[in-house]
C-alpha cells in the first residue's frame, strides 16, 4: 500500500515516512500542494494532508485531489477547531487527525479508512487468485486451494491467509494481522499469532508464507 504524506515539516514528514516504513508502508512525500498533485497517481491509496501548506489552503487541496480520485484523505493538522474538521469533511476528507497525534492511532486511522472505501478485491464470486491460479482462496466458501488440492484449515488459519491474500507479496504488519484476525489491538494475541503462522506452514508448500523481519508476514509463490 502507497501512502502519500503532504507535509511541509521535513522532521516531521521524515519520522512519518520511517514508522509506516516500519509498518510495511511505501510512501511518498510532498512538501507543498503542487508537489501533492504532481505525486497523486494510481497507486496512492492512502492521502495523509497537513492543511498549513506553504503554496496552496490545504482545504482547498483537498477538495483538489477529490475532484481527481476517492482515494481516502486523512486530514492531519494542528487546527482543532470544530469549523475547521468540518470544512475538511465537507471537502471531501475522510478521516481528521489532530497533532500532536500517536502514531499507533494514526496507523489504525489509515487501516480503516481503506477496509471502507476499498474492500477485499476479488475475482468471479470472491475468489481471489493467486500465481497464475495455482493458489485459490474462496472467502465465500472459506476454501485454500494449492495447485488444485484443498488445504484443510481452521477458522483462525483461513482468516490469517485471507488477509495475506488481500495483499499478495506485500509485507502484512503482525498489528494488522492481530486487529483482523482477532478484531483487537492487544498485543497479548501476538504468540497466538505465531503459533497459527506455524500450523499454517505446516499445511502448505515451503515458502508460500514469508516472515519479514520486523514487519510480519507475507504471502509469497507457491
Amino acid at each position: 500500500m502507497r501512502v502519500l504524506i503532504v507535509e511541509d515539516d521535513l522532521g516531521v514528514a521524515k519520522a512519518l515516512e520511517a514508522f509506516l516504513g516500519r509498518s510495511g508502508y511505501a510512501t511518498a512525500r510532498a512538501a507543498d500542494g503542487q508537489q501533492a498533485l504532481d505525486a497523486l497517481g494510481l497507486d496512492t491509496e492512502v492521502v495523509l494532508l497537513d492543511l498549513g501548506l506553504p503554496d496552496i489552503d490545504g482545504i482547498d487541496l483537498c477538495r483538489r485531489i477529490r475532484a481527481r480520485t476517492d482515494v481516502p484523505i486523512i486530514v492531519v493538522t494542528a487546527r482543532s477547531q470544530v469549523d475547521e474538521r468540518i470544512r475538511g469533511l465537507r471537502a471531501g476528507a475522510d478521516d481528521f487527525v489532530i497533532k500532536p497525534y500517536d502514531v499507533h492511532e494514526l496507523l489504525a486511522r489509515i487501516e480503516a479508512v481503506t477496509r471502507r472505501t476499498r474492500p477485499i478485491p476479488v475475482q468471479s464470486d470472491d475468489v481471489i487468485r493467486l500465481h497464475a491460479g495455482a493458489i485459490e482462496v474462496d472467502v465465500v466458501r472459506r476454501t485454500l486451494t494449492v495447485r488444485g488440492e484443498n488445504v484443510d484449515l481452521t477458522k483462525k488459519e483461513f482468516d490469517i491467509i485471507a488477509v495475506l491474500a488481500r495483499y499478495p507479496g506485500v509485507a502484512v504488519p503482525r498489528d494488522r494481522l492481530i486487529r483482523e484476525v482477532w478484531k483487537t489491538d492487544w498485543h497479548g494475541f501476538s504468540h497466538s499469532l505465531d503459533v497459527h503462522i506455524a500450523a499454517v506452514r505446516r499445511k502448505v508448500p515451503q515458502g508460500l508464507v514469508e516472515t519479514v523481519r520486523g514487519v510480519g508476514y507475507r504471502l509469497t509463490g507457491a
